[in-house]
Parts: C-alpha cells; sequence; structure tokens
C-alpha cells in the first residue's frame, strides 16, 4: 500500500443513515451548474420537483464555482437555492463538497434545511455500509492537483481568499478554472487518446473502503459513468456528471439505492416516474466493469 492510501485508511469516517422506512436514496454529481447552462439548470429542478425517491445525496460539484456565501444573493445563485430549499422541504436532502464547491458554508446549509456531509462518510443502508465520497482526494497520481487541494482546503488560505473582495474572488475563479482547462489540454496533447483526468487511486479505495467497512463506494468527480473491479468483491461505482447543454453530448444520470441494496441507473426523467420499489437498469449492466 502507498504513504497516500495508508493516510486514507487512518480516516474516522462519519457514518449517518437514511430516516426509517425509507423508499429510496439518489446520488447525483457534478451538475456544474451555472448560468450559462440553462438546459442542465431546468432538468435538474424539474427531477427534484418530481423525484420518487425520499432522500437525495449531492456527491460535489453542485455549483460551477462558488466563492463564498456572501454571493448568495447574485442572480443565478439566488434562484439555485431557492430551488434547493424548495427541495428540502419536501425529501431529505444532503450536501458533500466537492473541488468546485467547497467553500459552501455549514451555516448556509443548515438555512437551506440540507444536511452537510463530510468528504468521505459512511452511510448505512439496505442493512449495509456505503462509502460515498466526491473522488477528487483519491486522484493520488495528480501530484500538481493533490498540492493545490491541501493548500486551497487549510482554514488559512480560505480565511484569505473569502477576505477579498466578491468581485475579485469571482474574476480569481474564472482565471483558476481556465488555467485548469488549460492543464488537461496540454495533457490530452502530450498523450492523444488518453483521458485528461487522472483516475482514482485503487489502494487509496480500498483502504476507505476497510476504513468504512463497506464493499462498494460511490462517488462522482472524474465524469466517467462505470462501475470498477477493486478486487476481492470490492466495487465502485463512479456517477455521471449532468450537461444537457451538450449539443454533441447531453448526458444526465443518477444512481438509485433501493432497499433490497440494489444501485440502478436512472436518466432523471426516469427517475421521476420510476416507482421507488424498483425500476431502471441495474449499476453494474448499465456501466459495464473495468479496473481502476
Amino acid at each position: 500500500m502507498s504513504e497516500g492510501a495508508a493516510l486514507h485508511a487512518l480516516h474516522v469516517l462519519h457514518e449517518w443513515a437514511p430516516a426509517a422506512h425509507w423508499r429510496a436514496i439518489d446520488f447525483v454529481a457534478d451538475l456544474h451548474l451555472a448560468a450559462e447552462h440553462p438546459r442542465t439548470l431546468c432538468a435538474f429542478g424539474e427531477y427534484l420537483q418530481g423525484t420518487q425517491a425520499d432522500h437525495v445525496v449531492l456527491l460535489g460539484d453542485v455549483f460551477e464555482v462558488w466563492v463564498g456565501d456572501d454571493g448568495r444573493e447574485l442572480a443565478f445563485e439566488h434562484s439555485l437555492l431557492t430551488l434547493l430549499a424548495e427541495a428540502a422541504r419536501a425529501r431529505r436532502l444532503f450536501f458533500m463538497p466537492g473541488n468546485r464547491d467547497f467553500l459552501v458554508g455549514a451555516s448556509l446549509l443548515a438555512e437551506l434545511g440540507i444536511t452537510a456531509l463530510p468528504d468521505p462518510c459512511c452511510l448505512h443502508a439496505a442493512g449495509r455500509r456505503w462509502l460515498l465520497a466526491h473522488g477528487d482526494a483519491q486522484c493520488l497520481g495528480d501530484e500538481p492537483y493533490q498540492r493545490y487541494r491541501t493548500q486551497v482546503r487549510s482554514p488559512g488560505w480560505q480565511q484569505a481568499f473569502l477576505a477579498r473582495p466578491l468581485a475579485e474572488r469571482i474574476a480569481l475563479a474564472r482565471a483558476m478554472r481556465e488555467e485548469s482547462m488549460r492543464v488537461q489540454r496540454e495533457r490530452s496533447a502530450a498523450k492523444p487518446g488518453m483521458e485528461s483526468v487522472v483516475d482514482l487511486d485503487a489502494a487509496a479505495c480500498r483502504a476507505l473502503l476497510a476504513a468504512c467497512g463497506a464493499r462498494e463506494m460511490i462517488h462522482g468527480h472524474t465524469h466517467r459513468p462505470a462501475v470498477h473491479d477493486l478486487g476481492e468483491g470490492l466495487r465502485r461505482h463512479v456517477l455521471s456528471d449532468w450537461d444537457l447543454d451538450d449539443a454533441k453530448a447531453p448526458r444526465a444520470e443518477l444512481l438509485r439505492l433501493l432497499p433490497d441494496g440494489n444501485l440502478h441507473r436512472l436518466t432523471p426523467q426516469a427517475a421521476c416516474v420510476a416507482a421507488a420499489s424498483g425500476a431502471g437498469t441495474s449499476a453494474g449492466a448499465a456501466a459495464g466493469t473495468g479496473t481502476a
């Protein structure tokens, strides 16, 4: 086991369980919602209003960018927060930070009626444990990103960043995003045909699964929906990103966990009509299997 994987095993994982007599838990990630993506936002709003699940777990990158809770009154941010608050009144809503929205504050989530989840955490449901994560912390092969992640997750950096004027933070976030896209383009050009996003470290995932006492991991971040065999009966399920504004490759999927312990991969539309007692395609059959 690598040093990084060993450190992951030291996590004391937060544990939680759904409400009694739950019917379905939906897992969604990587919506990257922004004013420039109106179709995606519309689909998400319709999904939140109509899903047959009584629990919805957002596993990071709900927002394309979040530069601080004082931006909540900006037009787009205000409309999205209103949408989330309405959904939280209809069903239990959970939020785990991603690499785009880790600055969403716990007090804001509480005000909206949303339960905050740490990354990673352990869900007790269907008689089993499930490891939940955004996924970026396990991409150990991307050392420059891990250094950046350590920096921006530190209290000192966040305090200094949030002390800047809002307009300056918005401009800085845009510049950081453009730099990230430039790096990804360079990686793709250097290795044609290779994925520009470094995948999750298999040993780190196995270590976290052991810490959770789980055999299944659910995460987002990579935008590569699939089921990966980690060996010895361990698997990780990767969530789809959502982008219905991409005319060439529109996409939006979620995973639904049912009380029988089965996972189903559904479109947002199917999630609104599928009976919570069982519908959709099993996650393994829909996505296929592969190695991490």
